[in-house]
């Protein structure tokens, strides 16, 4: 097979291109990636790769291979309906970014999460890891348990353990499927604040259900 140095990769793909990557590596490293609803991460390709005989017994630099591989893949898909992405810390097909905005008129979109659920989120990926207390600090106003539980069950959040202070409250960041649903590498990669605040699947809440739930009265 040919090399498959691209025009305008950058330079620390330029290595990568020009390793002579081989057509069962890209034909396995595909279907592995297809084969999963979720990324694959790097390390887990390499691994697979080694272990079904998908890199040659006489590579020098194994984890250049792969590279290669990958960046070789994402070339071959270059300009296609799906495209190859590097999100949540893996690897993934996706719809190409210019075909997304066409396919909402035929499929169906999800309910949107309630204002109140989306601002949270969104603090909880800019101040993470947080607590309950700092949410509402933050926000101004009292945090619900249902505004929580929505959250997790869309598997945005995720407790990261406790702060210690009294009481250890829970501390909360998001999840590696808020990194997907995003679109994003890794945190480093949020977008701004007020992008956060689009369209999510909404799993927990009914459609007339509050955003907040008040305080029970004082006896």
């Amino acid at each position: 097979m040919n090399e498959m140095q691209q025009p305008g990769l950058p330079p620390e793909d330029e290595i990568a291109a020009m390793i002579d990557v081989r057509e069962f590596s890209l034909r396995l490293v595909e279907a592995l990636i297809f084969a999963r609803a979720d990324p694959l991460s790097t390390r887990a390709i390499a691994e697979i790769l080694g272990a079904q005989g998908g890199i040659p017994h006489d590579t020098a630099d194994r984890d250049a291979y792969v590279t290669a591989t990958l960046s070789a893949l994402a070339a071959r898909y270059a300009g296609r309906g799906v495209v190859l992405v590097e999100v949540a810390g893996g690897w993934q097909f996706r719809t190409a970014p210019d075909l997304a905005p066409r396919l909402t008129r035929v499929m169906p979109r999800p309910r949107r999460l309630a204002r109140s659920t989306m601002e949270t989120l969104a603090i909880i990926a800019y101040h993470q890891p947080c607590t309950r207390a700092e949410i509402e600090e933050i926000r101004g106003v009292s945090l619900s348990q249902q505004v929580l539980d929505t959250l997790l069950e869309a598997e945005l959040i995720m407790p990261l353990g406790r702060k210690e202070v009294p009481g250890r409250p829970i501390l909360w960041g998001t999840s590696s499927g808020f990194l997907r649903h995003f679109g994003l590498k890794d945190l480093g990669d949020l977008p701004r604040r007020e992008e956060l605040l689009v369209d999510v699947p909404d799993t927990a809440m009914p459609p007339d259900a509050p955003d907040e739930v008040p305080d029970p009265p004082a006896s």
